[in-house]
C-alpha cells in the first residue's frame, strides 16, 4: 500500500474509532443522584462520587439538591437513581421504613456517623442531663437546622425526655454554622444541632453532649441507596457504589475546601487527583 493511501486509511480508521467511542459515551444514560441541600457531607460525597462516575466510568451525572423526604421518595419512585446520603438507622429511619421495599441499600459509604447536640469543647457541660441547670448560660435556646430534619425531630424528643425548658430554633445548615462562628468569635456558649462528618469539627473545638437516655441513638452509618432499576441501567455504577466508602478523615478536606469557598466540583476533582489509588480501588 502506498504511503499516502496508508495514511488516509489509518486516519479513517482512527476517526471511526473515535466516533465509536464518542457514540458509546453518548449512549450511556444520565445518572441522577439526589443529595440533601445544605448538608456539607452530602454535598462532598455526592460530588466526589459524581466526578468519579463521569471521569472513570463515562456516565453523565446530574446532581439533584432536595430535602431528605423528597430524596427518599425520588429514589423509591425512580425519579432519582441513587442517593449517597441515607443516614441510618436513626436519622432517616422513618424514611427507610416507608420505602425499604422500593429501594436497594448497597451499604455504607461512611461508618461511625453521629447526630446530637454539640457545644464548644471548653463549655462546662458534658451531658444532656446537665442542660436544665445551665439554661441561663445558653439563654434557653438550641440553634437548629431545617425543621423537618431527623436531628431536629430527635432534638424535640430529647427536650421532652430530659424535661428541658429550652426553645429549639429552626434555621438551616448554613445559618446554624454562621451562628456557631459568631459565638466562637465572641467566646460565648452555644448549643447547636449537628452531625458528624461535618467540616465544623475540623475548624472548631467541639464536642457532642452525652445522651444517657439514647434519644439520638448510637453511632450511625451513611449508606448508598439506589432504585432497583439502576442495576440494569448502569451496572458499572452499581459496582462502584458497592465499593465506594470513605476512610476516617478522608471526607474532611473536601468539606472544608468547599466551606472555604472552593466550588464543590473543584474540591472533588482535587481530592480525586490526590487519591488515585483509592479511586482505582473503587472502580477496578
Amino acid at each position: 500500500m502506498k504511503p499516502m493511501r496508508r495514511m488516509l486509511v489509518l486516519g479513517a480508521m482512527s476517526a471511526a474509532l473515535a466516533s465509536s467511542l464518542m457514540a458509546n459515551a453518548a449512549d450511556k444514560p444520565t445518572i441522577k443522584i439526589g443529595y440533601v441541600e445544605g448538608w456539607d457531607d452530602s454535598v462532598a460525597t455526592s460530588n466526589v462520587a459524581a466526578r468519579i462516575i463521569e471521569k472513570k466510568l463515562g456516565y453523565p451525572v446530574q446532581l439533584v439538591p432536595v430535602a431528605a423526604g423528597v430524596m427518599w421518595q425520588g429514589v423509591a419512585r425512580g425519579d432519582l437513581d441513587a442517593t449517597l446520603s441515607a443516614w441510618l438507622p436513626v436519622t432517616h429511619g422513618a424514611y427507610w421504613n416507608n420505602f425499604k421495599s422500593k429501594v436497594v441499600n448497597l451499604g455504607p459509604n461512611f461508618q461511625d456517623a453521629k447526630i446530637g447536640l454539640i457545644v464548644p469543647e471548653n463549655v462546662d457541660v458534658n451531658s444532656l442531663a446537665d442542660l436544665e441547670a445551665k439554661k441561663a448560660e445558653f439563654d434557653s435556646r438550641i440553634v437548629g437546622i431545617d425543621a423537618g430534619a431527623g436531628v431536629m425531630q430527635k432534638t424535640s424528643e430529647a427536650i421532652k425526655a430530659y424535661s428541658l425548658d429550652y426553645k429549639l430554633l429552626p434555621s438551616s445548615g448554613s445559618a446554624m454554622t454562621a451562628e456557631l462562628a459568631r459565638s466562637e468569635a465572641a467566646k460565648k456558649p452555644i448549643i447547636v444541632t449537628g452531625w458528624k462528618p461535618h467540616w465544623m469539627f475540623a475548624k472548631y473545638k467541639l464536642k457532642f453532649l452525652e445522651d444517657p437516655k439514647k434519644v439520638f441513638g448510637e453511632s450511625e452509618h451513611v449508606d448508598n441507596v439506589i432504585n432497583p432499576e439502576l442495576e440494569k441501567k448502569a451496572p458499572q455504577v452499581v459496582a462502584f457504589l458497592k465499593k465506594f466508602q470513605w476512610k476516617p478523615g478522608e471526607i474532611d478536606s473536601v468539606m472544608l475546601a468547599t466551606q472555604n469557598g472552593e466550588k464543590p466540583q473543584a474540591a472533588a476533582d482535587a481530592w480525586i487527583s490526590a487519591h488515585g489509588d483509592r479511586v482505582d480501588s473503587w472502580t477496578k
